[in-house]
């Protein structure tokens, strides 16, 4: 079953504002928070769910990339990639409803869970052409910090595991109370009990991984995917994310318009009037087209569906090719006197009718 629309499950237009945005995940946390609804499988999945459409409609790139896009803009696996889990949501959403987060609603039963998370990766990969139209599967190699095998921790002995500190101070309101991330644990409520040799004073080696990934068709420069859970590990917490930014490796003689693939066809005069068969590039190699005797310079010829696939559709765009005829610069003597003998032939004097189109009509028709 695919994912439904984030505006829809947030009960919100997509014009909302982010205020409007943040009322409303506020509203369905507090209605299917698991201490609200014990033992309710249905209710924790639509908590999952409200989580995941706020993580991504109040982050403003993803937003734009989500109204753009769809699911597939970001990676075609939503805002968590697909690894959401409940410490994703208490660490990242705990605030959303005040300093206090959920705990101060629940009886600070969830204060336990707000896990903190390990830092991103962000790599960039550079795509031809075929791969951004097609998709393709690739395999990043990464160097990501991993807890070392065999490592131990214990509760931190300053914050007694919590991963914060408290201070009261006294005041002329009485006695207030604040609370800081736990400067020896870094708030992750752990310290390294036992470690091998080759980790370091956080439990943690660097390690390289080669990590496949699969690039779905329609994907453009600029945009960014993420792998959950691919990032760095933090002991204790949960790991970041592994950021992909693409990059498009211009092609020599194709340009990308949108979902359209835009080329230059040069011809000569003989061609475009008697009418030739010619054999252009595509994405997905070489194929034949006809220029029928009379074709005009400036013609615009379709072939359907030979362009970029939609990212979040079936549909598929089309390559365009721009006819143009090529003048030469320098003629021969022979060349001279056979075109001399036509310049004033009635039949080669400009007499565009009605039926043909201004530069200013085709460029209205292609937009």
């Amino acid at each position: 079953m695919g994912k439904r629309d984030y505006y829809e499950v947030l009960g919100v237009s997509k014009n909302a504002s982010a205020e409007e945005i943040k009322k409303a995940y506020r509203k369905m946390a507090i209605k299917y928070h698991p201490d609200k609804n014990p033992g309710d499988a249905t209710a924790e999945e639509k908590f999952k769910e409200a989580a995941e459409a706020y993580e991504v409609l109040s982050n403003a790139e993803k937003r734009q990339r989500y109204d753009q896009f769809g699911h597939q803009g970001l990676g075609g696996n939503g805002g968590f990639g697909g690894g959401m889990n409940m410490d994703d949501i208490f660490s990242q959403f705990g605030d959303i409803f005040g300093g206090s987060g959920f705990e101060s609603f629940f009886g600070g039963s969830r204060s336990s869970r707000r896990a903190k998370k390990g830092t991103n990766l962000r790599v960039k990969l550079k795509l031809n052409l075929k791969e951004l139209a097609n998709g393709v599967e690739k395999k990043i190699r990464v160097k990501r910090h991993v807890v070392a095998e065999g490592v131990t921790f214990k509760d931190c002995l300053t914050c007694q595991g919590s991963g914060q500190v408290k201070k009261v101070v006294n005041t002329m309101l009485g006695q207030m109370v604040s609370a800081s991330t736990c400067p020896v644990c870094g708030g992750s409520g752990q310290i390294v009990d036992k470690k091998p040799a080759e980790a370091d004073d956080k439990g943690l080696v660097v390690k390289e991984e080669i990590i496949p990934i699969n690039i779905p068709g329609g994907v453009a420069d600029g945009m960014q995917l993420s792998l959950s859970g691919k990032g760095n590990e933090i002991p204790g917490g949960i790991p970041g994310d592994l950021l992909i930014l693409i990059e498009e490796i211009e092609d020599e003689v194709l340009v990308r318009d949108g979902n359209n693939v835009v080329y230059d066809l040069y011809v000569s005069f003989v061609d475009v009037a008697l009418g030739t068969t010619l054999e252009v590039p595509t994405i997905d190699g070489k194929v034949k087209i006809k220029l029928e005797p009379g074709t005009q310079s400036g013609k615009i010829l379709r072939l359907k569906g030979k362009g970029i696939k939609e990212l979040n559709g079936y549909g598929r765009g089309d390559q365009l090719i721009h006819v143009n005829v090529w003048t030469p610069k320098q003629v021969t003597k022979e060349e001279r006197e056979k075109l001399e003998s036509l310049r004033d032939s009635e039949n080669f004097r400009p007499n565009p009718g009605k039926s043909e189109k201004s530069i200013f009509d085709k460029v209205k028709e292609f937009f």
